[in-house]
């Protein structure tokens, strides 16, 4: 497949705008909202709480099956897939306005509850757009799909977190979370100008078995597979450490000393093009090495990362220093996630790819939203040096998991073409 062809493909510059779509709200309820936060003196301790805001992540499975298969609630003439986007990015756009209008100095709580239905809403698309981005594709296009996700959703967290940064001094937290709102607006028009994929022939079946085919089934198809629950507790594991990190970032920068300013630059668009090298350097190991020892390298990289974390403590505010951690961080997240994802997707059944895809995207969601919430109670209690050397160590469990699947389950070789390399990226 040439390179050319994605050109002329209108499905792949689709799976862009919605990769797009799709990574804008995640630094509204994370990065973005703890460095406001941060900036309205609230303690480390609520901070690292916040990381329940995005609870819907890990939960969303739960409400996945009717999505997959319920018809959508407006615009159900698009097709299933287009009609729930169609649905849920409308009030996406409206909750990421309402955030705006909050003020977390007068009531944390309100700014909190809003953020919490912005994560909602987004995890709600994510289900569709994962389910919609597998059956669009054939097999053979999967990984050219996976690549144009990735760029855009890779280009909405540069345009959210440090252009929404940026433009708070310039037009105000309300201004900023308005610019975000009107960037999920690229979404919806790739949405009504988007083909719908094939959707199996309607059966007739009574209530009992529409819930089996749309709960059971996906969940006892999975449970067929052999150490499946290992594999669940490794999912569920993989991002630990990078999650207990990630969170403390925005109060840990400002507490040595960087204003807001020198931490979008260096996070934008230096920080993305490392993370682009890194999933084009993941994809290159997964395409050469095979998903399996990829995930070894990868995850080994991504967990020594962490001690970046531990240099920049010892310099102080030093921007070198900070552009080493953001870039290290940032290459080998790259790199994990390439190997990660290509791991979840080989493990979806496409017959139910919505469920599925949503159950292990959201174990790999568990650690951030559940155990992150402590971290700020632990950064408090350890302080920053143990703190991250914590961070560190959290990677153990899961590099073991890992060393123990790939002995008793080891992957087949992979065939690809020399052009699929490129192609492979996170969610």
């Amino acid at each position: 497949m040439q390179i050319a062809k994605l050109f002329r493909d209108r499905r792949f510059l689709v799976m862009l705008a919605l990769g797009f779509a799709a990574g804008v709200p995640l630094p509204l309820t994370g990065f973005v909202l703890r460095q406001w936060f941060s900036e309205a003196n609230i303690s480390l301790a609520a901070i690292g709480f916040t990381a329940l805001i995005g609870l819907s992540y890990s939960l969303k499975f739960l409400w996945a099956p009717v999505i997959d298969h319920a018809r959508p609630p407006i615009l159900a003439r698009l097709g299933r897939r287009r009609g729930w986007l169609a649905s849920i990015q409308p009030p996406l756009i409206l909750s990421i306005l309402a955030l705006g209008l909050t003020d977390p100095t007068q009531s944390a709580a309100l700014t909190a509850g809003v953020a919490v239905v912005v994560a909602f809403l987004a995890a709600s698309q994510d289900i569709v757009v994962d389910a919609y981005r597998i059956e669009i594709l054939e097999e053979e296009s999967q990984g050219y799909g996976f690549a144009c996700y990735v760029w855009g959703y890779r280009f909405a967290l540069l345009a959210a977190s440090g252009g929404g940064l940026a433009l708070v001094a310039v037009i105000g937290w309300s201004g900023a979370f308005a610019y975000c709102a009107a960037l999920v607006a690229v979404g919806f028009v790739a949405v009504l100008l988007a083909p719908e994929p094939a959707a199996p022939p309607p059966e007739p079946m009574g209530w009992g078995r529409r819930m089996r085919t749309a709960v059971i089934d996906p969940f006892a198809d999975f449970m067929k597979r052999r150490h499946w629950l290992a594999i669940l507790l490794f999912v569920a594991l993989f991002k630990l450490g990078e999650a207990l990190a990630g969170i403390m970032t925005a109060p840990f920068y400002r507490e040595i000393g960087f204003t807001r300013g020198e931490v979008a630059a260096v996070g934008s668009v230096f920080g993305l093009v490392a993370t682009l090298v890194g999933v084009l350097a993941g994809g290159w190991f997964v395409a050469r090495i095979g998903t399996g020892r990829a995930l070894v390298i990868t995850g080994l990289a991504q967990m020594l990362s962490n001690l970046m974390y531990v240099a920049l403590y010892s310099t102080g505010r030093d921007m070198g220093m900070l552009y080493a951690q953001v870039g290290v961080e940032n290459f080998t997240d790259g790199l994990a996630d390439a190997a990660f994802v290509t791991y979840l997707t080989a493990l979806t059944n496409r017959a139910f790819s919505a469920t599925q895809y949503a159950l292990l995207s959201s174990l790999a969601a568990v650690p951030l939203r559940f155990l992150g919430g402590w971290s700020g109670q632990l950064a408090e209690a350890m302080g920053w040096r143990n703190f991250f050397l914590l961070t560190t160590a959290a990677a153990l469990p899961a590099m073991c998991l890992m060393l123990w699947l790939l002995k008793r389950l080891p992957p087949p070789p992979r065939k690809l073409a020399p052009a699929e390399p490129i192609a492979l990226g996170m969610t």
